[in-house]
This record gives structure tokens, C-alpha cells and sequence, in this order.
């Protein structure tokens, strides 16, 4: 039988029909223009894996360096060249095919993402912090990912001066994925860019060079772990699908509202079926609430913070929140605005558990990590108290706390890498003390970034938990501020305990050292800490275009 009359049969057996010889198959339209930023990272990161194919080994690191840093500012270029244009309010429009949508949200989120990724590459690059080994510098990453500790392979590779400069495309792919994932309008496009910026992730916190079973040890936890909220995503998705026969946000939420104007045939029974709504919609929230770290979807963070490299944890720290928290608006203001009173009892409990729980159980943590890690999940809980508000301004200030948290953290985690002694990174907390009197100019920083984390006036971190709770309040959650300001409380508590030990505790003679990192890690603290200062003195400016970002388009 030819291969003609077999595909004849197949397709009268399915019923489908061969196109008749006069219709056109219509191309999709892609406005490549809008989506230049996302294009620009993916593409570099293509080029990334090609260059670790093609260029010879020596040249391999200040290549990728070189590309990486390229794509990041030229990404962030193209976000500001689109907002200046009008794309994040009077041009705002879904593109794409309805896959995308290119308004102020997703551009301020956008900007966010890049610029903190280009900050936190920056420690990704740094060569200094470390004795020299072999003659060779060497970085926060395993000489050869692929060889077993310890192993006669890796102790080859450490001595022949390898490194795993596979890190840089793998952080531009993860990136890729962020940019798409705030902005992604149907629900098959989030999964998309949820799996693309998460697989890159389980890889760079399996890379430590040092203490390498402990952080891959974190990457299986954290892959498990991902693979469930992925699960929990998939299954609210396919839910939804049934319930409003499209994947769109915009149809589910003309179904949500009761405007539909068609109803499929072959989804008539289960249209509108409030049961797959609400189930559906308590999956998805799930599947975004583990990104951000929020109770009870929290057991993850302690343990991949502390085992990751650090400079990968600052990265994600700052990066995934801002990324996941865009999605988790969009999700609630564009998609179940309908919802607003079903799910409010919910989300009020998942924010106040998350704002206590994290505050409460950083009190007793010895390990600066998975101190920084409570503290992370306490500010997703505060986050959360504005995206309740269910207001424009809730909106405006969620997205102002995301840019003044980001930098924070990866500040934060800059500093971390300095605090070394003969095993590496010294994250015991007993290590820090009189770290003050060794290195006063490191443990001011530090202190910096801690007071803001505490939300102290001055500092970038007050402007932001000011703005979430005055949205909050104004929004009718006044528990939940009070909740709130209780949380700060507790956690000013530990913040102000490391800054007493740093600074009114006596050194110890075998204490870590500071080391003298390159103008790369210098770069990164100054900018965290010009950041902290600057929106913590002058936020208005910033404010104000965190408002005028703070519209979606529907």
C-alpha cells in the first residue's frame, strides 16, 4: 500500500479532512520587536553552549563572561527602549498569538530581573576569594560538575585548572525563562517558562566546589520538590482547561465573570463548573506559592539556600521571587478577579503563617544562609499582604518591594562569599563574631543590608514593607498589617543580633578572614548598597513609576 493511500486512511479514520487545494495555512504573527528582550537572552545563551563546544578552554571564561554581561544589558536596553515607547501603558496589548502580553507590569518586572541578574553575575565571575590552586584561580563552582567528590577524576581536573564556565548559559537560560514568566498570558506559556527558568536552577545548586554533597544534596531536594509544584501547576492547569475550555487568561476569566459568548460543545458539560474553578485555581496558587517561598510550600528553601553555591543562591533569592510574585499577580488580577472574596481567606492565611513562620524559626538558626532563607520567606509573607490588597496601589507596591528587595538580597549574599576560612565560606554564626573589629567596612555593609531587611527608616527595605501595608490597609486587610508590623518585630530581633555580634563581640584568633574580592564582587555590594540607601532616602521617583507600571492589560 503506498504511503499516499495509508495517509488517506488515516485521516478519514480520524475524521479529519485534507485542507482543500485552495485554502492557505496561515502563518502565525510574532511581533519579534516586542519580544526583543527575551529573543536577545535566549539567543546569547545559545551561543554560550557553542562557544563551550568550540572556543579552546583557556578563553572559555572571559567569553562567556564577556556574552553574559552582553545579553543583560542589552536585554535591559530593549525593556527600556520598549517602555519609552509606550508599550507599558498607552501601547500595552497582548502579543504573540495571545502567548504574551507587553504592559507595565511585565516591563518594570522585566527590568527587574535583568538588572538584578547582570548584579548577580557578577559574583558568578568572581576569581579571588579563593587560594590560587595549581597556579590556576578558581571560582565558587566544581572544577568538573560531572566527576564524582573526590574522586581521582576531579582531583585531575582541579590540577589541570578546569572550570565550569557552563554556569553563564545556564543562568542566561533560567533568565530567559523569568523574563517570559511574569508575562506570560495562557497557561501552557507559564508551565513553559516555569520549566525553563527551574531546570538551569537544579544544575547551578549541585555545582559548589566546596562542600559538594551538601549541594547536591540541595539540588535533589530542590528538584524533588520542584517536580511536585510542577505537578500540582499541570494538573490546576488541565482543571481549568475543563472548566473554561481554553487555556487563555482572558477566556478563563470571561468565563469566571459570565460573559462567554460561545460555549464549546465538546466542553459543555463541564463549562462553568465551579468545582474544576476553584480546585484548579487552588492548584495553580500552589504550584506559584512554592516558588515564592511562601508557608506551607516552604520546606525547600533552608536547605537549597544553605547547600547551593552562594552566589547561585543569591541569584535565585532575588530573581525567582520577582519572577514568580509577577506571575502570581497577573494569575490573581487578570484570571480570577472573580475569585477575589473565595480566595481572600486562603491567601490571608498562607500570608500571616508565612510573615510568623519565617520571622519565628530565623530566631533560632545558627547558619547565616538559612537565616537569610527565614528571613526570605518572612518578606514573602509581606509581599503577599499587598498582593491581597487587591488594588492598583497593591499592585504598585508589590512591584516596588520586588526591585528593593532584590537588590538587597543579592548584596546580601555578596557579602556572605567574602567570610572565609581554611573549609571556605564561613556561615556559622559564631564565626561572625567581632567580625566588626577585623573588618568594620565589610560588617558596616552587612549591616546595611541586614537593618534593611528589618525595614528600618532610611533604608530601601522601610519604604517597601510602608508601601505593601499601606495597600494592605487601605485595601480592607488591616489584620494582616497588624500581623505584619508583629512579624517585623520578631524579625528586627535576629537582624539587630548578628549586627550586635558582628560589632560588640571579641574576635576569636582562629576566626575566618575577609577576603579581598575583584572590582566584580565590589561591584555588586556598592550597587546593593547604593540601591538600599537611595530608595530608602528618595523613593519617590521610583514609586511613582512603580505605579505607572501598575497596570495590566487584559
Amino acid at each position: 500500500m503506498s504511503a499516499t493511500a495509508v495517509h488517506s486512511l488515516w485521516t478519514t479514520a480520524s475524521g479529519v479532512t485534507s485542507a482543500a487545494p485552495d485554502e492557505k495555512f496561515t502563518a502565525p504573527v510574532i511581533e519579534y520587536t516586542q519580544l526583543t528582550p527575551v529573543l536577545i537572552v535566549i539567543g546569547v545563551a545559545v551561543l554560550g553552549v557553542l562557544a563551550e563546544a568550540f572556543v579552546p578552554r583557556r578563553a572559555r571564561y572571559h567569553t562567556q563572561v564577556f556574552l553574559t554581561v552582553v545579553a543583560l544589558v542589552a536585554a535591559f536596553a530593549a525593556v527600556v527602549g520598549l517602555a519609552a515607547t509606550g508599550y507599558g501603558t498607552t501601547k500595552a496589548h497582548i502579543a504573540a498569538m495571545g502567548a504574551i502580553a507587553v504592559d507595565g507590569p511585565a516591563l518594570f518586572l522585566q527590568g527587574v530581573i535583568l538588572l538584578t541578574s547582570l548584579v548577580a553575575v557578577f559574583t558568578f565571575a568572581e576569581r579571588r576569594l579563593d587560594p590560587e590552586s595549581h597556579g590556576n584561580r578558581v571560582d565558587s563552582f566544581a572544577a568538573q560538575a560531572g566527576s564524582v567528590p573526590g574522586s581521582d577524576s576531579e582531583k585531575a581536573a582541579v590540577k589541570a585548572g578546569f572550570t565550569t564556565t557552563e554556569v553563564f548559559p545556564l543562568v542566561l537560560f533560567s533568565v530567559a525563562g523569568m523574563l517570559v514568566f511574569p508575562a506570560a498570558n495562557d497557561l501552557l506559556t507559564l508551565f513553559v517558562a516555569l520549566e525553563v527558568f527551574s531546570l538551569p536552577l537544579y544544575l547551578l545548586c549541585a555545582v559548589a566546589r566546596r562542600k559538594r554533597l551538601m549541594s547536591q544534596e540541595s539540588a535533589v531536594k530542590y528538584f524533588l520538590l520542584g517536580a511536585f509544584s510542577s505537578a500540582f501547576l499541570l494538573f490546576g492547569i488541565a482543571l481549568l482547561y475543563g472548566y473554561a475550555g481554553s487555556v487563555s487568561y482572558a477566556q478563563i476569566a470571561t468565563v469566571v465573570d459570565g460573559t462567554i459568548q460561545r460555549i464549546d460543545p465538546a466542553l459543555a458539560d463541564t463549562m462553568g463548573n465551579d468545582a474544576l474553578l476553584l480546585i484548579g485555581g487552588a492548584m495553580i496558587l500552589t504550584g506559584l506559592l512554592f516558588k515564592v517561598g511562601a508557608v506551607p510550600f516552604h520546606m525547600w528553601t533552608p536547605d537549597v539556600y544553605q547547600g547551593a553555591p552562594t552566589p547561585v543562591t543569591g541569584f535565585m533569592a532575588a530573581a525567582t521571587k520577582v519572577a514568580a510574585f509577577g506571575a502570581l499577580l497577573r494569575l490573581l488580577y487578570v484570571v480570577l478577579p472573580g475569585l477575589t472574596w473565595d480566595l481572600r481567606p486562603v491567601m490571608w492565611g498562607v500570608a500571616i503563617v508565612t510573615m510568623v513562620g519565617g520571622a519565628v524559626v530565623a530566631i533560632t538558626q545558627t547558619d547565616i544562609k538559612r537565616l537569610l532563607a527565614y528571613s526570605s520567606i518572612a518578606h514573602a509573607g509581606f509581599i503577599l499582604a499587598g498582593v491581597i490588597a487587591a488594588t492598583p496601589d497593591g499592585i504598585s507596591s508589590v512591584l516596588f518591594y520586588l526591585g528593593t528587595y532584590s537588590f538587597v538580597t543579592v548584596g546580601a549574599f555578596a557579602v556572605v562569599t567574602l567570610v572565609r576560612d581554611a573549609g571556605g565560606e564561613a556561615t556559622h554564626l559564631s564565626k561572625w563574631a567581632g567580625l566588626g573589629r577585623r573588618s568594620p567596612l565589610v560588617a558596616a555593609v552587612f549591616a546595611v543590608f541586614l537593618l534593611a531587611f528589618a525595614g528600618i527608616p532610611l533604608t530601601s527595605g522601610f519604604s517597601g514593607k510602608f508601601a505593601v501595608f499601606k495597600a494592605a490597609a487601605d485595601g480592607g486587610a488591616g489584620g494582616l498589617v497588624v500581623v505584619g508590623v508583629i512579624s517585623s518585630a520578631i524579625a528586627a530581633f535576629f537582624y539587630i543580633r548578628v549586627i550586635v555580634l558582628m560589632f560588640f563581640s571579641e574576635p576569636k584568633a582562629d576566626g575566618p578572614t575577609v577576603a579581598v574580592p575583584s572590582p566584580l564582587t565590589m561591584t555588586t555590594i556598592a550597587i546593593g548598597v547604593a540601591v538600599t540607601v537611595v530608595l530608602g532616602v528618595a523613593p519617590q521617583y521610583f514609586l511613582d513609576l512603580a505605579g505607572q507600571a501598575g497596570t495590566f492589560v487584559r
